[in-house]
């Protein structure tokens, strides 16, 4: 619980170093962090989360502002803002930014039976970064168990769930688009099949094998025209089932939306190049018989 005179509230606790944000690319929005003077003698202080900010001292600069913080760790002396920082999502990347108190580890210590994490971050290959942090916790606290693992670990058992599902989607669209490719043949194939003496006519009367490709990829092409545009107003219909899914990017995003329908396009009038190719080979004596 978190509050300033009368105002309470709740907030996420983290007990951080100096180098802590410069390690995570967290960004300093106001003030500043964390320095070699916040020992354990001088005043307590913390930095907040922009979210935080936000809530807690909207119409006031939160620099200087003095908050209680103490049912994580009992110690229920005021902490003065000095700092804020930008949001991050601590409680997944569905969830909205969290709002985050951080205090020095020089003042405030870890809560009840909970384990220190250090972050580390080099250009150096994973494999040479572990053996050489694990020789120095070797050395230094031999009875002390340590686990590593990457960010790339940690947001990949999260978002396995999701790649998993998003993984569905895409073999579902992917059988649909073959679906549409494979009607919109059988539908042009049909129709020229059915117009055989039509186009037998016209070539007899001196339309060029152009024409008749033009008139065939034409009809495909209105056709292709005529499904993209239902299924742009179907697809922003169910945007908000896939949004749970994205992250960063808008279910409504009009690039995609773009570049989805000029794939159906070119899928659409290669489906109906086929038969127009068929239909400019045809014999006008043979597809004037044609029955």
């Amino acid at each position: 619980m978190a509050h300033d005179s009368a105002i309470t509230g709740h907030a996420s606790y983290c007990v951080a170093s100096e180098d802590y944000f410069r390690t995570l690319g967290i960004q300093l929005v106001r003030g500043r962090l964390f320095a070699r003077q916040d020992d354990a003698n001088a005043p307590h202080v913390a930095v907040i989360s922009e979210t935080l900010a936000r809530q807690r001292f909207a119409n006031r600069d939160p620099v200087g502002q003095t908050l209680e913080f103490g049912n994580m760790d009992g110690d229920l002396r005021p902490l003065t803002v000095i700092g804020v920082v930008a949001d991050v999502r601590a409680e997944g990347l569905d969830r909205p930014p969290s709002s985050i108190i951080y205090v020095d580890y020089r003042q405030r210590g870890l809560r009840l039976n909970s384990s220190p994490t250090i972050l580390m971050r080099s250009s150096a290959p994973v494999g040479q970064i572990v053996s050489a942090a694990r020789g120095i916790f070797r050395d230094l606290a031999p009875d002390v168990p340590v686990k590593f693992s990457t960010f790339a670990d940690e947001m990949g058992g999260w978002l396995s769930a999701r790649r998993f599902l998003l993984l569905l989607v895409g073999v579902f669209a992917a059988a649909a688009l073959a679906l549409a490719a494979i009607g919109i043949y059988g539908v042009v194939a049909f129709s020229v099949t059915r117009r055989t003496q039509e186009i037998g006519i016209r070539i007899a009367v001196g339309a060029q094998r152009t024409d008749v490709l033009r008139l065939v990829v034409g009809e495909g092409a209105r056709l292709a025209l005529a499904g993209v545009a239902i299924g742009i107003a179907a697809s922003l219909a169910v945007t908000r089932l896939l949004s749970s899914l994205l992250f960063g990017v808008r279910a409504t995003d009009p690039v995609t939306f773009a570049a989805v329908a000029l794939l159906l396009g070119a899928v659409a009038l290669l489906a109906s190049y086929i038969p127009a190719r068929r239909a400019m080979r045809l014999d006008p004596n043979i597809a004037l018989r044609y029955e």
